[in-house]
């Protein structure tokens, strides 16, 4: 198979526990190579911008480096080359073996560093660490420019550690110390030196710690390098025990699935309202509410957990008052959550920024799906207050004409121009591609908002409020005519992709209109043709549907939101045509997001990659700073593969039901191990036989129902 080129112009592997998150080179080090992004980061700073070992005054060179399967640690293979030490004579490359071991556990890096001598003679040579923290904001290493900043300083905290300390604009002190098992034998402002001498087959470990405060509480201590491992295995252990466990016969597939669910845990961050998915690394590597819910509803057979966190942190987060600064209104849901510095001095508005038109209903979606996966009316009372908020904010504030369509205009003057999920500037455009100006109507937030009144309408009734419910119901079906009367295009197939600010239609065919089938609002006859359109040459890849269609005047297979290919828009695309009956379909989308992991490192699909056509022999063509893990990319397999099964977890029946499974080409038998419901768990077995589907059952505690509709 043929690479793809890596993101930073080298190889990068990344780990996230908690705040803190690193991007590090293939060596292990931390350089100022690429887009210059490598470091660790705690909290929206980096608080680690250089790291580098050195032996004999060069650089190892590099066996193998990898991200343990379950993202615990970062393993790095490395051995000296030549090297001509004036006092200790020529040491012959390969003579010595460095195995760098690094994890993050509560607020700090961990490194161990262990060496062994496999000459046969004596070796000496010095091993010679250089670190530095520029405690850069995450914005500032995006490229923003700052007129000001804050004061930094070293100094030496002992004879084994050396301290850096960042006075903010903010008024917060930021501090990085990094301190080692054994006192070097130099040491500077940013330098320390050992001399290493090892008999044959000797060999030796380094420990070195970099801890960032604020951080954990004062006075609890950093867990040795071997105990930290053992408490980060134990709760990987403990999270998949907690989710349904998917294997088939394809050993592939299933390092796709394991990657997959070790990248949805690692970043998952626990917040004082429960488990909440962080967005992707390295950029979104905080809450956002778009993100946030569309990876846990596409996860949310597998773990209803996390859609229970995300709910709960985002109704406390819910908007209460009018911030214009903020694009804040009553109701509205959260986008962004931004801990740096400049966002708390208001350089960048998004200490809590409201910019998202979609993140408010699809709110109310993941509510009403989440008490139907899980029967929890207790949890679902508790949510209720801010579903009407939610609902109110819809009609009071985003409407913003009273054509009972949902518009957004930013009032931030830094805020976002385009507040869909293609929230770049450039991504709603005419078919001459002439920008759309404000109030812009975009067609799947219409979907969402349909969507959100049809779970309103399920959580009112289960509530009690049976009149209420049929309000919802009657709303629902106002803006199901609204969209199918002003958005439908038929000499296109499919729905145009918003409405400007004048009400002209945005006549180009985007993967917006799949997302109007997640919803279930267009009827079966436009459907049908909505998925001809995705699947014409100029919108399927053969690695899956792209952004814009080939041959619009902005298509450009390198842009952001113009002719890329997401998993996770896939993945919605997929679920909406599972839900028209056309599982085949989203067979073919799994297939090629399937194919497209194979070429890539871990088996992990990015956040984004470009849409150039699939040639044979080749890979996809990656997108240079798309966010790798990024949540929903991540959630994209298991929620294809749940729409492929007809796959839904009803919890106020405890049952488990199937809607005319199918399973891919490339899968004949998959088993799903430990679903659980209040009733009880169950194992299941899905097979391929012949030209049949078969659902059987493994192995069943407590009263869970079956049902399978063929």
């Amino acid at each position: 198979m043929k690479a793809s080129s890596p993101r930073f112009g080298e190889r990068t592997l990344t780990l996230k526990e908690g705040e803190t998150f690193c991007v590090v080179g293939p060596q292990g080090d931390i350089l100022g190579l690429g887009l210059g992004e490598q470091g660790v980061y705690h909290r929206g700073t980096r608080m680690l911008s250089r790291l580098e070992l050195t032996l004999g005054g060069n650089r190892p060179l590099l066996l193998s480096s990898t991200v343990q399967a379950n993202n615990g640690f970062v393993g790095v293979d490395l051995t000296n080359p030549d090297l001509d030490l004036e006092d200790a004579g020529f040491l012959p490359r390969g003579s010595v073996h460095v195995f760098r071991a690094q994890l993050l556990y509560k607020g700090s890096f961990l490194e161990r560093i262990r060496i062994r001598n496999f000459s046969f003679r004596p070796v000496a040579f010095p091993l010679e660490i250089t670190f530095d923290a520029d405690f850069a904001d995450i914005f500032e290493v995006r490229g923003m420019r700052r007129t000001k900043c804050g004061r930094r300083e070293r100094s030496r905290v002992g004879p084994a550690a050396r301290r850096f300390v960042y006075h903010g604009l903010d008024g917060v002190t930021r501090t990085t110390t990094v301190s080692f098992s054994r006192e070097p034998d130099q040491v500077g402002p940013d330098r320390a030196a050992f001399r290493i001498s090892l008999d044959p087959g000797e060999e030796l470990d380094l420990f070195m710690e970099v801890r960032f405060e604020p951080s954990v509480e004062r006075g609890e201590r950093t867990l040795p390098f071997k105990a930290a491992r053992q408490v980060l295995e134990s709760r990987f252990q403990a999270w998949r025990e907690s989710c349904c466990r998917l294997e088939t016969d394809n050993d592939k597939f299933d390092d796709w699935i394991r990657r997959s669910q070790a990248d949805l845990f690692m970043l998952i961050t626990e917040t004082e309202s429960g488990p909440y998915p962080y967005a992707g690394i390295p950029w979104f590597t905080t809450v956002f509410g778009r993100d946030g819910i569309l990876t846990s509803l596409m996860f949310l057979e597998s773990n209803p957990d996390v859609a229970r966190g995300t709910l709960r942190l985002l109704a406390d987060l819910q908007a209460r008052e009018d911030n214009p600064v903020q694009d804040a209104e009553p109701g509205k849901i959260l986008h962004e959550l931004r801990p740096g510095e400049m966002a708390a001095t208001g350089e960048v508005p998004y200490a809590r920024y409201y910019g998202s038109a979609d993140a408010t209903p699809l709110f109310v979606v993941l509510a009403g799906r989440w008490l139907k996966r899980t029967g929890d009316l207790e949890g679902a009372r508790e949510l209720w207050p801010h579903v009407e908020m939610a609902l109110e904010w819809i009609e009071k504030f985003g409407d913003l004409d009273g054509d009972g369509l949902v518009e957004y205009r930013k009032r931030s003057p830094h805020g976002l121009d385009n507040q869909g999920w293609k929230d770049s500037g450039d991504s709603v455009s005419h078919a001459d591609g002439t920008l759309a100006p404000p109030p812009i109507a975009l067609c799947e937030v219409q979907g969402y908002v349909y969507a959100a009144y049809q779970e309103a309408a399920f959580l009112a009734g289960y509530l009690g409020m049976g009149e209420k419910a049929k309000v919802f119901r009657r709303k629902a079906a106002q803006v199901r005519k609204r969209v199918e009367r002003s958005f439908w295009w038929a000499e296109a197939g499919t729905y145009v992709l918003a409405l400007d600010g004048r009400k002209e239609p945005c006549r180009v065919r985007t993967s917006n209109a799949g997302h109007l089938l997640f919803a279930g609002l267009p009827s079966a006859p436009r459907a049908a043709k909505v998925a001809k359109t995705l699947f014409s040459q100029e919108m399927f890849s053969g690695w899956g549907i792209r952004t814009l269609a080939k041959g619009e005047v902005r298509y450009n297979p390198m842009s952001y939101h113009n002719g890329s290919i997401w998993p996770h828009d896939n993945a919605l695309v997929g679920m909406g045509l599972a839900r028209y009956g056309r599982k085949d379909l989203a067979a073919v989308i799994l297939k090629g997001l399937f194919d497209a992991s194979l070429y890539a490192d871990l088996r992990r699909l990015p956040e984004l990659f470009c849409g150039f056509p699939r040639r044979e022999g080749e890979g996809p063509t990656l997108y240079p700073v798309a966010c790798n893990p990024q949540a929903w990319a991540s959630a994209a397999p298991f929620a294809l593969l749940h729409a492929c099964l007809g796959l839904r977890l009803e919890g106020l029946r405890s049952r488990v039901h199937f809607d005319k499974p199918f399973l891919p080409p490339f899968l004949g038998e998959v088993r799903l191990l430990g679903l659980s419901l209040p009733g009880g768990t169950v194992d299941l077995e899905v097979r391929r036989n012949g030209s049949a589907v078969t659902v059987g059952i493994l192995g069943r505690e407590g009263d869970v129902e079956v049902s399978v509709n063929l």
